[in-house]
């Protein structure tokens, strides 16, 4: 048996595991009206050679994922056999045959009434395909109780089927996607800075992870567990969860989720007033970004981060350290390139921006800035996290410049918009 060197070589180039390129062909499936049947194994027989020429409908949507066809991809098609001289016998007239011989014959051919509904990699990827629409929603209008609502009742689909017939890995897959969904309601409710909730909702998250062996749902779960530490003032354990993310079996593998974890550590280190070890994780965020494929396929919850996102949280690390000017560099940096559908990172962004223009006394320009951030929220209310953020701003603001009129035209903007939100 010849291994498939050449569809080996395709999904490596795109990084693709044998599950992932499950997903993807079982993706292609079910957009052209049939069910994905696609699974590891198969990939697996596809690899080995065991299967030479994979089923017509399973060969078109493999070409549709690699923009080669079956050939170029090592298919080969089988030696043309010569027909029997008997002509075969038509289906259909069989199935009649069996079903009317006997009751004992038509009970094996026809399902059994009632019995269990079937759950497969179809449901898994539909399941799936919902958090993508919830994250494009919280990228642009942030945290809020109806994204929190629609992914807890993503959680609950997802394990109302894994309680129904399936196989072992489905099962463990739907515990996965389970998992995911409750941590989207987490990280709303955190966005909104409903800390108690979404404490509750990440302990449920990491319990679902760890059912369904989910790697990178727990380190999403202590990157959120990093980020409500910081809200409630508890600096220190938001450096040890920057630490735990760390330790997650996915930034061993993939140095793209090892910056991120660094990064988020250095944030605390910096609210700890340790200089030293915010910068030196720092450096290490930007070393392991370095060093990440940025086209490997991930899941869209961590679709914020890149370069753009590392520099914002750089911006946030020189601030709370003393550096407020590199931190205004940093932050315009990050507005230069964070992508326009990300707009309450960019209100974030803003915000940072103006609180490191605020701490270098220059009042005028800084009160320019954060009045941004309500245009760039025009049409939504405004996320908790953001408002707390402002309030930040507002603070620093009325105790440098109580007195200064275009401190109190701001405040004056700032009530009415927060009346709003």
């Amino acid at each position: 048996m010849e291994e498939n060197e050449h569809l080996g070589s395709a999904m490596r180039k795109r990084a693709f595991k044998q599950h992932e390129l499950a997903d993807a062909v079982n993706t292609q499936l079910i957009n052209n009206g049939y069910e994905g049947t696609v699974s590891d194994r198969t990939v697996r027989n596809w690899l080995t050679g065991k299967t030479r020429w994979p089923h017509p409908r399973q060969r078109e949507a493999l070409e549709a994922v690699f923009g080669q066809t079956a050939e170029e991809l090592g298919f080969r098609p089988p030696a043309r056999r010569r027909r029997s001289s008997t002509s075969p016998e038509n289906p259909v007239d069989r199935r009649n045959f069996l079903t009317g011989a006997t009751g004992t014959t038509a009970s094996v051919v026809v399902p059994f009434v009632g019995a269990p509904p079937k759950v497969g990699t179809s449901d898994v990827i539909r399941l799936r395909s919902g958090l993508d629409a919830l994250m494009a929603l919280d990228d642009t209008r942030g945290g809020h109780e109806s994204l929190e609502r629609a992914a807890l009742a993503g959680a609950e689909d997802a394990l109302a089927k894994q309680k129904l017939s399936a196989t072992q890995r489905i099962r463990q897959r739907l515990f996965s996607v389970a998992a995911d969904y409750t941590a989207t309601a987490a990280w709303s409710a955190l966005d909104a800075r409903q800390g108690d909730r979404a404490q509750a909702l990440l302990g449920r998250a990491l319990y679902l992870a760890g059912m369904g062996r989910d790697p990178i749902v727990e380190m999403r779960v202590w990157n959120s567990y990093a980020m409500l530490a910081h809200q409630r003032g508890e600096h220190a354990e938001a450096v040890d969860s920057g630490l735990a993310a760390q330790t997650t079996a996915i930034t061993k593998r993939d140095p793209f989720f090892a910056s991120l974890a660094h990064a988020r550590t250095a944030v605390g280190h910096s609210h700890l007033g340790d200089r030293q070890a915010a910068l030196r994780s720092l450096g290490h965020a930007q070393d392991a970004l370095g060093k990440a494929s940025l086209d490997d396929p991930r899941p869209s919850w961590i679709a914020f981060y890149g370069q753009a996102e590392l520099t914002a949280m750089t911006a946030i690390v020189r601030d709370r350290i003393g550096d407020s000017a590199q931190a205004e560099a940093a932050s315009h940096k990050a507005l230069a390139s964070i992508p326009e559908q990300f707009r309450r990172n960019r209100a974030l962004a803003t915000t940072r921006l103006a609180l490191a223009q605020i701490h270098q006394r220059d009042i005028d320009q800084a009160c320019s800035t954060a009045s941004i951030i309500f245009e760039l929220m025009a049409d939504s209310p405004i996320p908790g996290r953001m408002r707390s953020l402002l309030g930040d701003f507002y603070r620093d603001l009325i105790t440098l410049a109580p007195d200064a009129a275009v401190a109190r035209e701001w405040g004056d903007r700032f009530r009415t918009e927060w009346s709003r939100a």
